[in-house]
């Protein structure tokens, strides 16, 4: 193994590795290095698709981007996707391995190991430095035993540890010095440095705590990331609270259903921050407010989400809203929920055979238990749509929609990684208000947004808007995130640590 390497982890979830990955990714590519990196365990619900095919967290897909590189499986080997409470389907280098519930996948995962440390080999041999992120808190003691993801790989790859606390949260002294503590002997000689993250305030008044900590320790604080909100990068796994709350001002108002389920959420981060356009999560226990449009987002358990909708009174608001013309639109699961009924025959979701859906489209969907994965192009089928305008997206969906006769397509894919083919998706009803699809990322493409947003205003008696819809440059966003930290830690300390290793 030529390559160095930096793993990242936390005091404990939301602490900021993922952000931190992604802007060292940046900082070392800026300097001439090639840089990958790697996550030898993800759990989220929000994934992305590589150019063949395969499942992968989009953590892992931001870091990539960051780093200027093409995302690949390898990067994130192992994803479990939680589908309820204490059952997951578990991807394996991008493909679906099985469900598992909690005890037999602690039982199993060992097993994994050797995938692990060949897809990190494969990192090594093509980059220059690989940065690791860990997951959770490497000091949860009835974890530590079987845990693949935090210090075993970081024995594994034999890479000196950051540990990145959270200060917003308060009781960061406590969270730091704890973790340490509870770690082993082997194990804290891993850490050699420590980044507090998410600060506000007067930098003077943290000093005398910042002094304490490295004379406990025996680690340098490398730096200290003030909290931001002017970059705009993809979450990972959770929506934040603020995400509950309203977006923007304007005459056209969206509300997304925040599902229990709720998967790849950041397909509508685009729409977030449009002049015009106010946006809002909805939450459990809160009521549709009579908005302009309503999204369903995808779901990795459309039968429980359905009823989840169905229970808590959003079925009803749904109906009423499309009656008066408002626009509803779902997307995957979504889109499956607006048919007239989902089957799960195989039982693959839910012991349930079958859930009556919301009934706004001519469609019935079942659930199966391939997976359809693959990068996507694709041609709205709307009159006014200019053909030779195709838009980009990906699928994750298990299961088929069948249309009757009073739904129309609306999009045929031309394009399912790389291969060209000739696939109908999604649908629209006659009246025209009520549309759904399989493809994740369709919000991405700044031409479907436009047309989106005028057939609402238009829905209004509003005028559409001509003007393009500006798309956020990622490449100015990772560069300023970029600069955040770089102005904000010990670079030099950084890259001691990178080049000496654990023999620093």
């Amino acid at each position: 193994m030529s390559a160095k390497s930096i793993m990242i982890q936390g005091t404990g979830s939301g602490v900021g590795k993922s952000i931190l990955v992604t802007a060292l990714c940046r900082i070392f590519k800026r300097d001439g290095f090639s840089v990958a990196p790697f996550k030898a365990q993800n759990m989220a619900l929000n994934s992305f698709v590589t150019r063949s095919g395969g499942e992968m967290g989009r953590s892992q897909v931001v870091q990539a981007q960051a780093a200027g590189i093409e995302p690949q499986v390898e990067m994130n080997p192992i994803l479990i996707k939680p589908t309820a409470d204490t059952q997951a389907q578990v991807i394996v280098l991008g493909r679906p391995l099985g469900n598992f519930s909690a005890i037999q996948y602690h039982k199993f995962k060992h097993k994994l190991l050797k995938i692990v440390k060949d897809s990190y080999h494969k990192l090594t041999e093509k980059y220059d430095i690989v940065v690791i992120e860990g997951a959770g808190s490497p000091a949860e003691v009835n974890l530590r035993e079987g845990d693949i993801v935090n210090m075993e790989t970081a024995k594994i790859t034999n890479s000196p540890v950051i540990l990145v606390g959270d200060i917003d949260k308060g009781g960061v002294f406590a969270w730091l010095w704890g973790t340490i503590n509870l770690l082993s002997a082997e194990d804290r000689k891993r850490v050699k440095g420590i980044v507090i993250n998410k600060f506000r305030g007067n930098r003077k008044i943290l000093t005398p705590g910042l002094t304490w900590l490295e004379r406990k320790t025996g680690c340098p604080v490398i730096g200290v990331i003030p909290f931001f909100k002017h970059i705009r990068i993809h979450e990972e796994d959770s929506l934040s609270l603020d995400y509950a709350r309203f977006k923007g001002g304007g005459e056209v108002k969206i509300e997304i259903i925040y599902l229990p389920h709720i998967s790849n959420f950041t397909d509508f981060d685009s729409l977030f921050g449009i002049d015009g356009v106010c946006v809002r999560y909805v939450g459990r226990g809160e009521s549709l407010s009579n908005p302009d449009g309503i999204i369903i987002p995808g779901s990795k358990n459309t039968i429980d989400d359905l009823a989840y909708l169905r229970e808590a009174g959003y079925v009803e608001q749904i109906r009423c809203l499309a009656k008066k013309g408002k626009i509803i639109m779902g997307i995957c699961g979504g889109f499956q929920m607006l048919g007239k009924e989902v089957r799960d025959p195989l039982h693959v979701e839910s012991r349930l055979s079958s859930i009556e859906g919301i009934g706004l489209l001519d469609a019935v969907s079942t659930i199966g238990r391939e997976k359809v994965t693959h990068q996507v192009k694709a041609i709205p089928q709307i009159d006014e749509w200019d053909k030779k305008n195709f838009l980009r997206g990906y699928e994750i969906h298990m299961g088929k929609t069948d249309l009757g006769t009073e739904a129309h397509h609306l999009f045929k894919i031309i394009e399912r990684s790389g291969e060209a083919v000739e696939v109908m998706d999604g649908a629209f009803n006659l009246k025209g208000n009520v549309l759904g699809t399989y493809i994740h990322g369709i919000f991405d493409n700044s031409s479907f947004i436009r047309w989106f947003l005028n057939l609402i205003r238009r829905c209004k008696g509003l005028p559409g808007v001509e003007n393009e819809i500006d798309e956020i440059s990622l490449d100015e966003e990772y560069d300023k995130l970029a600069n955040w930290v770089e102005s904000n830690i010990k670079k030099d300390i950084l890259y001691q640590i990178v080049e000496r290793g654990m023999e620093g």
